[in-house]
């Protein structure tokens, strides 16, 4: 059985601004074990990159934990200090950004930035560590490393530059690896590179993968689950499959529909009506409720459970409560 490295329960997070409290996070509940690759999707806004941050303690002031807990490989996040955090960052969780130009430093070649990344988390010396930096672009598939390690980042296709965070990423070997938006500023078929290529090396250093996007269709073959997020809860998680294929919040749906289907091109993509949901303001009911087609009256003033659709399978709306209460019902008529 593999060993769970994050266990995050009931986080709430909240930044404070000047012109309010922004809740984040409102009760997000997951966890993963080794090798496990899990997908958190939604629009802009969902609260996706902050659950992915809150793990690194990216979400300094004014962005505070307000409840719930966060542990990750035996460290309670919510009690560490910054000092502990460095110890950890780069070296059992990393991080791939979705801009590399502005990831990586202009001032510095692509060596020195990996060789630095590598002396401070390892005991290698200095020509260990430029060793090191070479197999690492050589890995990522980076054709003459030893050239390429000299250069700095403006010198770099935007497909290299994204290769080359991926292998600071993976210096220390960390236990998961975080990417957020990791396509975003690529091309399609680059994105498809990068893509195979974080696949190949998951596979072959066995680590744990959070892949953070609002693109249903980047994770569809990477991920083993899926989270979708809204309004900074979790509305629906299952396997790829169940997602895909029996989506159960509407929500979900929505974002199934404007995903564009090349066996049949003539169908309209259909977008989710209105706009994103303001986080200084929620509803106390749900979060998706003035946007949703199908909402009822009881989804304005209360928030629903997640309810179990099976055993790899949950979302929180309550036409399913619905549903399954008229099923009920149905099946007592028949007896």
């Amino acid at each position: 059985m593999s060993e769970k490295i994050l266990d995050i329960k009931e986080e709430r997070l909240s930044f404070f601004t000047p012109a309010g409290e922004v809740k984040a996070l409102n009760g997000v509940s997951f966890a993963m074990n080794q090798g496990d690759v899990l997908g958190i999707v939604g629009e802009s806004g969902s609260g996706k990159s902050v659950t992915a941050y809150s793990v690194m303690g990216l979400t300094a002031y004014p962005g505070k934990l307000v409840g719930g807990t966060v542990w990750f490989n035996g460290h309670e996040i919510e009690k560490m200090k910054e000092k502990d955090f460095r110890k950890i960052r780069g070296n059992e969780v990393s991080i791939i950004f979705q801009d590399p130009m502005t990831s990586l430093n202009p001032v510095y070649t692509i060596g020195n930035q990996i060789v630095e990344v590598i002396r401070l988390h390892t005991k290698k010396n200095k020509q260990e560590a430029w060793a090191r930096a070479e197999e690492l672009l050589e890995l990522v598939g980076i054709n003459e490393p030893e050239k390429r390690i000299k250069q700095y980042p403006f010198e770099l296709s935007g497909g290299m530059r994204q290769r080359v965070m991926i292998a600071m990423a993976l210096a220390c070997e960390p236990d998961i690896l975080i990417a957020d938006e990791p396509t975003t500023a690529l091309d399609v078929t680059i994105q498809a590179q990068i893509l195979e290529l974080m696949q190949d090396l998951q596979k072959k250093l066995g680590m744990a993968v959070i892949l953070v996007t609002h693109d249903l269709g980047v994770i569809a073959d990477m991920c083993d689950n899926i989270i979708v997020m809204y309004g900074g809860r979790i509305c629906e998680r299952g396997t790829a499959r169940e997602i895909f294929y029996n989506p159960k919040h509407e929500y979900t749906k929505g974002l199934l529909r404007s995903i564009p289907n090349v066996n049949n091109m003539k169908k309209k993509l259909v977008p989710i009506a209105g706009t994103p949901i303001n986080m200084l303001n929620l509803p106390a009911g749900c979060a998706f409720c003035t946007r949703c087609d199908a909402a009822m009256k009881i989804c304005l003033s209360e928030h629903p459970e997640e309810m179990a659709i099976n055993e790899n399978h949950r979302a929180a709306c309550w036409i399913n409560v619905r549903d399954q209460l008229m099923n009920a019902e149905g099946g007592e008529q028949n007896v």
